[in-house]
C-alpha cells in the first residue's frame, strides 16, 4: 500500500480577518480570556491583516519594533498596545461582567 504524502501549512488568522467587525469580534474574544500574550498575538494578527507598515506609521512606531512587540515572544508595554489600538481605528472599552 502506497502512503499518501500529506502537506501542511501554518494557519494564519490575519488571512481570514476581512472586515473591521471580524477584527473587533476577534479582539473582544481574546480579551475575555484575560491573557496578555493572547491579546498581544491577536493584535499582531489584526495589524498584519490591516498592513503592518501602515499601522506602524499611524502608531508612530518602527515597523520592525512593532513586529517584534506583537510577536509571540514580544512583551509590548501598555502604551504600545494603546497606540496600536488607536492606529487600527479601534478604542479600548471596559464593561462590567
Amino acid at each position: 500500500m502506497k502512503k499518501e504524502k500529506i502537506t501542511a501549512s501554518l494557519w494564519d488568522a490575519s488571512e481570514h480577518l476581512e472586515t473591521d467587525e471580524d477584527m473587533v469580534m476577534y479582539l473582544e474574544a481574546a480579551s475575555e480570556e484575560c491573557d496578555p500574550a493572547l491579546v498581544s498575538a491577536v493584535l499582531g494578527d489584526i495589524t498584519r491583516a490591516k498592513g503592518m507598515t501602515q499601522i506602524a506609521e499611524k502608531a508612530g512606531l518602527e515597523r520592525t519594533s512593532l513586529y517584534k512587540a506583537l510577536s509571540p515572544e514580544g512583551h509590548p508595554d501598555f502604551a504600545t498596545i494603546l497606540k496600536v489600538i488607536d492606529a487600527l481605528g479601534m478604542r479600548l472599552q471596559a464593561t462590567s461582567r
